[in-house]
């Protein structure tokens, strides 16, 4: 018996390693979920409120930068929260979420209000830091949102269905750049602080800054992406631009060396970065080609 019971013992880690790496696809499930519905918040919600707004007579209050900032948090809140409950999260993790929609948007209107942010930066800036928001709230709670209310079947799908599913940061990536596109601009050079900034937080939120290799590299990262900044701050015309340009061309080669290495940040936020930052500089070059 003892020998029967034995020979049955070296199945057990290959059933543990499954269950660990369920939780870790589950977590990128429901950024993706979350991401989605408050794309479907804006798309739905943004529309409906120009036109209700118009016809009160409120079209100038809601052309101002400041109010649509609060407002597009509101939409992106909306759809988010209605979703999370569907997937029977707890109203705390709805509010800490809703909470990191609302904080980007607050710091940046101080110095949209103080006249030294444009409107186009509040906006940019807003969607920015609400990436890296929304990880530290996942994180935060990682047992909950690895959970999943329902195990769905296993269901076969076209392979062009399938890679755009393993791809999902890069959809969203250029989702969320499409009017830098659209409307190429020069964001202030201080938003390049932060992209190290992001990585520093999310890598102590995950416990991956431990080796002190790994922490002094991020911290020369951070330091390297400062001085770029104040020699952007400093210049004045076409070269400010440029070297902004390159703090962000910069940065992307950063995430994808970090998604090679599955390094610091989750691979899905690394894949997102990488295509986030490698569309804002191309849009800063754009901007700068067509003055």
């Amino acid at each position: 018996m003892t020998e029967m019971t034995t020979n049955t013992c070296p199945t057990a880690p290959h059933a543990g390693h499954a269950r660990t790496a369920r939780p870790h696809a589950a977590l990128l499930r429901h950024l993706l979920e979350m991401a989605l519905a408050m794309v479907a918040g804006m798309l739905l919600l943004g529309p409906l409120r120009t036109n209700v707004g118009t016809s009160l007579g409120l079209s100038a209050l809601l052309g101002r930068a400041d109010v649509d900032a609060v407002l597009m948090a509101t939409d992106m809140s909306i759809g988010m929260a209605v979703w999370m409950r569907y997937r029977r999260h707890s109203w705390a993790a709805v509010g800490e979420m809703t909470a990191a929609m609302y904080l980007p948007v607050l710091v940046l209107l101080v110095p949209f209000e103080a006249g030294l942010l444009g409107a186009d930066a509040l906006l940019l800036g807003s969607h920015l830091l609400m990436v890296p928001a929304m990880a530290l709230a996942v994180l935060h709670r990682r047992a909950e949102y690895a959970r999943h209310p329902a195990a769905a079947p296993a269901v076969r799908r076209h392979r062009l269905v399938a890679a755009l599913a393993r791809r999902w940061p890069t959809g969203l990536a250029l989702l969320m750049t499409l009017d830098m596109l659209l409307f190429p601009l020069v964001p202030p050079a201080l938003f390049l602080l932060a992209l190290p900034a992001a990585y520093l937080v999310i890598g102590a939120a995950r416990g991956r800054l431990g080796e002190r290799r790994t922490l002094a590299l991020q911290l020369a990262g951070l330091v390297a992406w400062a001085a770029l900044v104040l020699a952007a701050m400093t210049v004045d015309g076409e070269l400010a631009g440029w070297l902004v340009a390159a703090g962000w061309l910069g940065h992307a080669v950063w995430d994808v060396a970090h998604h090679r290495g599955d390094r610091v940040v989750p691979r899905g936020y690394a894949e997102w970065c990488a295509v986030f930052d490698t569309v804002i500089g191309l849009a800063v070059v754009l901007a700068l080609s067509t003055r």
